[in-house]
């Protein structure tokens, strides 16, 4: 059962405001790491700072690892250097590279300064990775074994290696002097052997591994296809530089989930952090918000020239420009669906390239059978409100065909962007928002041109 945090949450800002430490402690120290970094980011500054007075370090080195990039750096501040030293030291690598790689280069190189020269070199080659690629989010603390080695000796030598060194223990990779990849041990092989035997006799060669320089999105794909825990990272020499464990990639997953929901929503985060949008200063957010705005301001006063081309069909029929949002509102929710399908399922692998006409085709169907369910009902509630069957078969006609396009449209338009190396995710937005209304409209005034006859 999951506890209610905001119940918790108010008896730790009372055991604050009565500065009943010795409770306080104890509240805190029950909290899972991830239910405490949850309460401990809606509590004020003031009492962020008493709850990182109290914790333990190792419990402060947990909840870093659960706070935004901003709230580390804030609890951070709040600690003399070499307390935080000691704290960064307990964190794996790569969350630590991820922390100082948002600090400016003078407090970086502080902090740095204040490790251990192994830990730091270690620190300071994830920094020299791109943050999009394996090695950006590999932790370089892995625990490797040599072939010759026995089980028994390897036991041994993990359980120093494990109580000494903050390493996650997902598997034993196996390494010759020069630190090249030959082989991986899980932890259940090595439990389960023959002392005497030695580890080339129970070690894989057959290894799934990512590239220093792969992309971020494809390490992650690599543990999700295959369902492992951890898959190691290499350099072009084949020597191993850490790994990528199973909570990089759902990061990675999630970061890559929310930047499709903004940019479908026409939100850049290419210059501006996804964590400042909504918590960052005010001009952030704006930057973000804007370019996609104006695009979709041009857009639309394409699809107001379009009207204007026809003002005199209002004039004549005033009527007709009440079924206007009708028209728009349903014709760019169908795109939008078909647009979510195809982002979404380029984006796992489900719909690819070489499978374009399928889709395209079945979209095509799928519009105009739910546009002819929605033309009819229009047609026949329009001929009941205004007595007109003229009008009525010409907006639900106008339906038909637009809901039919919107689905082509929206269907098209990801494989399109996706061709000339653009997100196809920004489609959901501004694209299909302003492709449709232009189409739309022009779909409905000409068809009332058409017919005006029959109309007056």
């Amino acid at each position: 059962m999951l506890p209610n945090l905001e119940n918790i949450k108010e008896r730790i800002k009372e055991l604050i405001e009565n500065t009943d430490t010795h409770n306080l402690e104890e509240n805190l120290s029950e909290l899972h790491c991830a239910d405490l970094a949850e309460i401990y980011q809606e509590l004020n500054l003031e009492e962020r700072q008493v709850c990182s007075s109290i914790l333990s370090e190792d419990e402060l080195a947990d909840l870093l690892e659960e706070l935004s990039p901003q709230m580390q750096i804030e609890t951070l501040e709040n600690l003399d250097d070499e307390k935080a030293a000691r704290i960064i030291l307990k964190m794996p690598h790569d969350s630590v590279a991820d922390f100082l790689g948002d600090l400016d280069d003078v407090d970086s190189e502080t902090y740095l300064n204040r490790l251990p020269l192994r830990v730091s070199s270690q620190i300071r080659e994830l920094l020299s990775y791109e943050e999009d690629t394996a090695g950006g989010i590999m932790n370089s603390s892995v625990i490797t074994v040599n072939q010759d080695m026995t089980i028994e000796q390897a036991l041994s030598f993990l359980r120093i290696k494990a109580e000494k060194d903050n390493i996650e223990l997902y598997y034993i990779y196996v390494v010759d002097k020069l630190n090249h990849l030959l082989g991986v041990v899980s932890l259940r092989s090595l439990l389960t052997s023959p002392l005497h035997i030695k580890i080339e006799d129970i070690m894989s060669t057959d290894i799934i591994k990512a590239y220093v320089d792969d992309s971020q999105e494809l390490a992650a794909d690599m543990l999700i296809k295959y369902g492992f825990l951890a898959v190691p990272v290499v350099d072009h020499y084949n020597r191993l530089k850490g790994m990528v464990t199973w909570d990089d990639a759902q990061e990675v997953t999630e970061e890559e989930t929310t930047g499709e929901i903004y940019a479908s929503s026409g939100i850049t985060t290419d210059v501006i952090d996804e964590d400042e949008i909504l918590a960052g200063p005010i001009f952030n957010a704006i930057r973000a918000r804007t370019p996609w705005l104006f695009i979709t301001l041009l857009g639309e006063f394409v699809a107001v020239n379009v009207a204007h081309h026809f003002d005199y069909l209002i004039g004549i029929i005033p009527i007709i420009a009440i079924f206007m949002p009708l028209l728009a509102g349903l014709g760019g929710n169908i795109g939008t669906q078909s647009i979510t399908l195809m982002v979404r399922g380029l984006s796992t692998g489900e719909v690819t390239a070489s499978s374009a006409m399928h889709h395209i085709f079945r979209e095509l169907r799928i519009g105009f059978l739910i546009g002819s369910l929605f033309g009819l009902m229009v047609i026949l509630l329009t001929w009941r409100w205004q007595h007109n069957c003229a009008l009525g078969f010409v907006v639900g006609a106008s339906m038909i065909t637009n809901m039919t396009l919107a689905t082509v449209i929206g269907t098209i338009t990801p494989f399109l962007l996706k061709k000339i190396n653009i997100d196809p995710a920004i489609a959901s937005g501004p694209v299909i928002a302003t492709t449709i209304d232009v189409i739309g409209l022009a779909v409905y005034f000409s068809m009332v041109a058409v017919f005006l006859k029959y109309l007056i």
